[in-house]
């Protein structure tokens, strides 16, 4: 029988190195990762999480790897996919990318390793465990980051979005419109960024590089782009966030500021939250269908692991502009 000494000696690292790549347990080098799956395939070898399900053609498991949980639409979203697992008689098993490539591809091998029946992933910007995924032949769903046409994939439509949300404000006869993107490398972040320059085009507007910064899809970078918008000689009349934690960075800055939203500046963004009701003013944002998009992620992937051989898919789903006031109506 292959053991894990076997493993490490073709794959020429330690038994613990073995180890700690089959159960995610330390960081490894993606080589070294890659080295320790050649060496298993090549000699065979089972590791024991693996054995002891070999009885059972499924172990009823689906795995989720999606970064940010602190972020209220991740957050809502693994709720949706565990809350739609149940339905089927699946239990998800939970790990946290921290959109780090190479943390990535050692939490996708963990879960393979534990016989997950298939993988759900909001993949990282240059991500390498979407060629793991694919030479081990796992059934995976590409969830909120649309990557790649050779998996399953399903997201919101971002681009006409952000573009109908930029003519709202044009609408309301803003004509300097700052825009604070999220982190770059991400198809969500292009996407909007493309929906917000096609708005200034189709109005006929000049794009200007000064009104468009980097919020780092997080409370304080966007806190502290919102700040460098202020500063411009000639500044925005009119936000837009890309997501809802830059919203909130948003909001703090122009607080400090002491600007008066909307009546010295309109401020909307992408991702509803339960409380944007709440807030003073009451907040315009685009608001993505997070239960559906949880469903048919699972449903996506259920597909998947019934009919391997079919043609990948690629969902979009349409969401709503959610119109308050603070972009200037009511």
């Amino acid at each position: 029988m292959v053991t894990m000494d076997d493993v490490a000696s073709r794959a020429g690292v330690s038994t613990s190195t073995v180890s700690h790549v089959l159960n995610g347990t330390r960081k490894v080098s993606p080589a070294t990762v890659l080295a320790v799956q050649q060496a298993i395939q090549a000699l065979g070898y089972i590791p024991n999480t693996l054995a002891r399900s070999l009885a059972r053609s499924s172990t009823s498991t689906i795995g989720v790897a999606i970064s940010a949980l602190s972020n209220h639409y991740f957050s809502e979203t693994v709720h949706a996919i565990e809350t739609e697992c149940a339905k089927h008689g699946f239990m998800m098993l939970f790990v946290d990318t921290h959109d780090d490539p190479e943390q990535e591809l050692r939490v996708i091998t963990a879960l393979h390793h534990r016989r997950v029946d298939g993988i759900v992933l909001a993949p990282s910007n240059g991500s390498m465990a979407l060629e793991y995924l694919r030479a081990n032949r796992i059934p995976a769903v590409l969830v909120d980051r649309m990557m790649s046409g050779q998996f399953d994939q399903i997201g919101v439509e971002n681009t006409q979005a952000t573009q109908g949300l930029i003519a709202h404000l044009i609408e309301h006869g803003h004509r300097r419109i700052g825009f604070i993107a999220g982190r770059p490398g991400f198809s969500t972040t292009e996407e909007r960024v493309e929906g917000y320059k096609a708005a200034l085009q189709a109005a006929g507007l000049p794009f200007d590089p000064q009104l468009l910064v980097n919020g780092g899809s997080n409370t304080e970078p966007a806190r502290l782009a919102t700040v460098q918008l202020l500063a411009l000689d000639s500044p925005p009349t009119a936000i837009m966030t890309g997501n809802n934690l830059m919203t909130l960075g948003a909001m703090h800055a122009l607080r400090d500021a002491g600007l008066d939203v909307p009546a010295q500046m309109a401020l909307v963004g992408f991702d509803d939250f339960d409380w944007a009701d709440f807030f003073v003013p009451r907040l315009t944002l685009i608001a993505q269908p997070v239960q559906a998009l949880g469903m048919r992620a699972v449903n996506l992937l259920l597909q998947r692991m019934a009919t391997p051989g079919a043609p990948a898919q690629s969902v979009r789903l349409t969401p709503s502009l959610q119109v308050r006031n603070s972009c200037g109506c009511h």
